[in-house]
């Protein structure tokens, strides 16, 4: 399931040090619904790329390391790239993570173009917004939430973006709350699940 490497066990180091519950168990819960989606459509990944790019995607939006100027996925893709590299990965491996993470707040990336972005594009929709709930079951739902719950994520994670859109007006997070991510996020049926 979990990729057993020195760099993903760091990586959940630094995600449990710097996030709030929540947003932990938001990057895992991330992390699971794309590997599922990934199998349930043959789609070959790193897995190790991908876990340490899922578990870090939202770092940019923690109080140590959020910038006041760059947009939250651009902040955390430097500091994934600047983890990379920590991590002994070659500068094409740690630039990768850095993409990824980019990305995934950007266009849909297809899955033959990227397949690691692509993932963490379905997750995170999925995660945030409820986009393509028939591809996890209701039993899938509830057994992975209740492994790892919600603890009022959408909520949280709204504030986050309401405070992005505030202070950088020109950012991706900006975008989505003009877009309406707050119902979104209301109508998302993983909400709509105890939070155990």
């Amino acid at each position: 399931m979990f990729p057993e490497t020195p760099a993903a066990a760091a990586a959940l180091s630094v995600a449990t040090r710097h996030y709030s519950p929540a947003l932990l168990n938001h990057c895992v819960r991330s992390y699971l619904w794309g590997q599922m989606y990934g199998t349930a459509h043959g789609i070959a990944y790193d897995n190790e790329l991908y876990y340490v790019s899922a578990v870090l995607h939202d770092i940019g939006l923690t109080e140590a390391f959020d910038s006041h100027m760059l947009p939250f996925e651009n902040a955390g893709g430097h500091l994934a790239w600047v983890f990379g590299i920590a991590a002994g990965w070659p500068a094409e491996r740690a630039a990768r993570v850095e993409e990824i993470i980019v990305l995934h707040m950007r266009a849909d990336v297809s899955p033959a173009a990227d397949p690691e972005a692509h993932l963490l594009q379905i997750a995170t929709s999925w995660e945030v917004v409820g986009r393509r709930p028939e591809e996890f079951s209701p039993e899938v739902r509830a057994e992975l939430l209740l492994r790892y719950p919600r603890l009022g994520f959408g909520t949280e994670f709204l504030a986050h973006f309401h405070d992005q859109a505030r202070r950088k007006p020109g950012s991706a997070a900006a975008a989505s709350v003009d877009k309406n991510v707050a119902g979104r996020i209301a109508a998302n049926p993983l909400e709509g699940h105890p939070p155990t």
